[in-house]
């Protein structure tokens, strides 16, 4: 995964009040460069398959909307036109045209696929909040996170919508899944016992692996290659601040990305040719 670069948060100020920017570097923490300024609170970016834009939820106009970057000409537009529409947490398949992310309609939130200038097709239509959808490398399912059982879990469903199947069942709560490349694995956040981790599991939801905990550990993102998760650390207290970390998928190699300053919501690139 040397090849590659790594799309991120950057953040300055005081805790209850952090200035954010969006950011990209490369995946050792060198060469950090800003793709926008803090005028803006930013969340959540993810790269295309081709490594060429990103996705991202702007706060520019008073509620969240997803946007897209051509990152060569920092140039962005909304990838919806509705007025007052509230859409997050996106992230592209891997046709890199189709992108599914979660919206918020009449105090529901669910989630909706779109291909790039299309018209949106709904998902699902629980009353439980669906969110976090993730593509499986080969685009026929997606992983989501729903609070449709009581508790926030993991469910699978196929790229059309459709009947999901949960596939958490430790204990705690689940959250933020991501598809490996490979396809074998999903990673996650979990929540329990007042501890965070960083997990991975099977697709069926076996094998369950934590495979981090501390404080504040969320939003594991993927190398190219499947072998290694990033994601955001938070420190305690009243000047706790966010890093990034990396861990291999045997739990081992643990260690924080050496960048300036506080950072979050990582999001790996695959192999730039």
């Amino acid at each position: 995964y040397f090849d590659s670069r790594v799309v991120f948060v950057s953040e300055t100020g005081p805790k209850n009040n952090r200035a954010k920017r969006l950011a990209i570097m490369d995946y050792d923490g060198a060469n950090v460069q800003f793709l926008t300024d803090s005028s803006a609170l930013v969340l959540a970016p993810r790269f295309s398959p081709t490594g060429d834009r990103v996705l991202y939820t702007s706060y520019a106009s008073g509620f969240p909307q997803v946007n897209l970057m051509d990152v060569a000409q920092v140039t962005q537009t909304p990838l919806g036109n509705a007025e007052n529409e509230m859409t997050f947490a996106p992230r592209f398949g891997p046709d890199g045209q189709t992108v599914v992310y979660s919206s918020s309609v009449g105090g529901n939130t669910d989630i909706f696929r779109r291909t790039i200038g299309g018209a949106p097709q709904r998902l699902t239509s629980a009353p439980s909040i669906e969110t976090a959808p993730s593509f499986s490398p080969d685009g026929t399912q997606i992983v989501f996170e729903s609070d449709r059982s009581g508790t926030q879990q993991l469910y699978i469903m196929p790229v059309t919508g459709g009947a999901p199947g949960r596939i958490s069942f430790g204990g705690g709560r689940y959250g933020s899944p991501v598809w490996s490349p490979r396809g074998d694995l999903i990673a996650f956040t979990k929540q329990n016992a007042g501890r965070f981790h960083i997990g991975v599991m099977r697709t069926d939801g076996s094998e369950e692996r934590l495979l981090t905990a501390s404080f504040l550990d969320e939003g594991p993102t993927w190398s190219p290659n499947g072998r290694v998760v990033m994601f955001t650390r938070e420190t305690q207290g009243a000047g706790g601040a966010p890093a990034l970390y990396s861990v291999d998928i045997s739990g081992r190699n643990l260690k924080r990305v050496p960048i300036q300053g506080a950072a979050s919501d990582p999001a790996w690139s695959p192999l730039l040719k």
